[in-house]
């Protein structure tokens, strides 16, 4: 193919963009695993975790994507038969559900209209019913990666402890840890899963679980077989910085130098950043004339926007068109929404101006795909981001030694 010149936009929700400091930090030489200079990097990396998660409980971590971290948690505290609850919120948790039942679990799934998060009124009402505690764990995806959609988590966790329902609470959070405003400790989770390759600001290959003390005694009981999954290995080796077989070494630079990074800003100015992102896509997507996927305001993405294309349009079709005339890379739809829908990642190592030159790109591919459309969606962006006020990033001392 011939050269293109500039920088490819890739604005898939996932894998994000990787700066140019984590991409240095990647660069590293490779060291022993079993030496002093790595057991450093682990004990660095591993309590660098435990500030970006907002838990001060053990944090796990496998080389393997997000879904090695979904399979993590299931057989760490599930037992075959077990029944668990779950909620058809879009893609990802119709997969979550399909691997729980593969580990012969018994899944209530709620069906959903991948338009709408989790009702917390609904999940307090079942567990209310369940007298008997036949539920072991309520699963849920805290930003749904396919829909934009997210779920109230504080409001779930308020819901299971007001039916006085002793089930674990699992949470999702691939897409929404370090780009969302999320508390593992303050809101009752007893597992979170994510991946490295988005508010991490990572490429894939490593996948994590945060571990209440409750999810902990869980795992001592069940009976689901599991080996590399095992957290009580990784929980023996990993308090002198080590793990139970080869980790992803040149990761973990990375990691350290992506968590320095957002503690540099500061989350709550990360969170922010995010969400003046988020709300100027929307109004992006209003200018233009479409249609969000989420139906309920306080359920909108802050870490990508999916949008619904007008009927008779293909986004396929649109997608193919503006990554050949304008190199973007926009994501598809998935499952039920193949060809109805795509969406803008805007998450992880990302500016205001990378933002609008992402919302050009649509607008030029919109354009050129013959997609009806009002102009000035960009407009609307710049408008918005240019009228509010930027939060100051608030400088932190970093866990790291700087090496």
């Amino acid at each position: 193919m011939p050269h293109r010149p500039g920088r490819h936009f890739l604005q898939i929700p996932g894998p994000t963009n990787v700066s140019d400091r984590v991409l240095r930090a990647l660069s590293r030489p490779t060291i022993d695993h079993r030496g002093p200079e790595f057991a450093r990097l682990g004990k660095e990396v591993l309590e660098g975790c435990r500030a970006i998660f907002q838990t001060s409980g053990p944090v796990v971590m496998f080389p393997s994507s997000g879904t090695g971290a979904w399979e993590a948690c299931i057989v760490n505290t599930l037992t075959p038969g077990d029944k668990v609850l779950m909620y058809e919120t879009g893609h990802f948790a119709t997969l979550w559900q399909a691997m729980a039942r593969r580990w012969g679990v018994e899944v209530e799934f709620v069906p959903g209209d991948w338009r709408h998060g989790v009702d917390p009124a609904h999940v307090e009402a079942r567990l209310a019913e369940d007298r008997n505690h036949v539920i072991r764990a309520v699963m849920v995806v805290h930003n749904e990666t396919s829909t934009g959609t997210t779920s109230r988590i504080p409001e779930i966790r308020k819901a299971m402890d007001s039916a006085h329902h002793p089930a674990l609470l699992m949470v999702d959070t691939v897409s929404s840890l370090g780009s969302m405003e999320y508390k593992h400790d303050g809101w009752g989770v007893d597992v979170t899963v994510t991946g490295s390759q988005k508010g991490l600001m990572l490429p894939p290959g490593l996948g994590f679980n945060a571990i209440s003390q409750k999810a902990l005694a869980a795992s001592k009981s069940n009976r689901m077989p599991r080996s590399y999954w095992d957290w009580e290995e990784m929980l023996k080796s990993n308090p002198n910085g080590f793990f139970p077989y080869t980790p992803s070494t040149n990761l973990l630079y990375g990691l350290r130098e992506a968590i320095t990074m957002l503690l540099e800003e500061g989350l709550d100015a990360v969170f922010a950043r995010h969400r003046r992102h988020g709300e100027a896509t929307r109004a992006a997507v209003r200018g233009w004339g479409l249609e969000l996927v989420p139906l309920d305001p306080r359920e909108y993405s802050n870490s990508l926007t999916a949008i619904m294309m007008p009927q008779g349009c293909d986004a396929e079709e649109f997608r193919n068109v503006a990554l050949e005339k304008y190199d973007i890379s926009l994501g598809t739809g998935l499952g039920k929404f193949q060809s109805k829908v795509f969406r803008i990642g805007h998450l992880g190592d990302f500016n205001d101006l990378m933002l609008i030159g992402s919302l050009a790109g649509v607008e030029m591919g919109l354009r050129a795909a013959g997609v009806p459309h009002d102009a000035g969606g960009v407009q609307a962006a710049m408008d918005l981001l240019s009228n509010e006020t930027v939060a100051k990033p608030r400088l932190m001392e970093s866990l790291f030694d700087k090496h």
